[in-house]
């Protein structure tokens, strides 16, 4: 009776050692949680620019830009100032503009998107100097 009681400890523990194995493991491969940054269009201040003018994210992390003050505002990446070609600024660009406070944008960068500076602009305001940029790193 002594050695099946024996038995069932150690086969209880080596059942508990493998299923702690089992959970280390799956959180260890667990992917990180994505992020969600807010880019106000336009500042606190009345002034035509981006706050924050640069966010750096990871894949799978989302921008929203808000418009704040000042409108109509947009998002448009420059074909030359992001890491992919020009279908690519024209896929994550938002032309269509804001006119209201609260109105938003959202753009989620992927992993299939490559690594770099995506450099964007307010078209209406790209000469007052409503320029910003999204650092993708990997």
């Amino acid at each position: 009776m002594q050695r099946v009681f024996r038995a069932a400890q150690r086969l209880g523990l080596v059942i508990l050692s493998a299923l702690l194995v089992v959970g280390t493991l799956t959180l260890a491969s667990a992917p990180a949680a994505a992020t969600n940054y807010d880019v106000k269009m336009g500042s606190d201040a009345g002034l035509l620019v981006f706050e924050p003018s640069t966010v750096t994210v990871k894949p799978g992390d989302t921008v929203t830009w808000v418009n704040n003050k000042m409108a109509p505002h947009n998002v448009v990446f420059d074909a030359a100032g992001v890491p992919g070609d020009k279908a690519l600024a024209d896929s994550i660009s938002h032309t269509q503009l804001t006119f209201a406070p609260g109105e938003n944008y959202a753009t989620t960068f992927t992993s299939d998107m490559p690594a770099g500076t995506y450099t964007y602009y307010c078209a209406p305001h790209r000469g007052a100097g409503m320029v910003a940029k999204v650092i993708l790193e990997n």
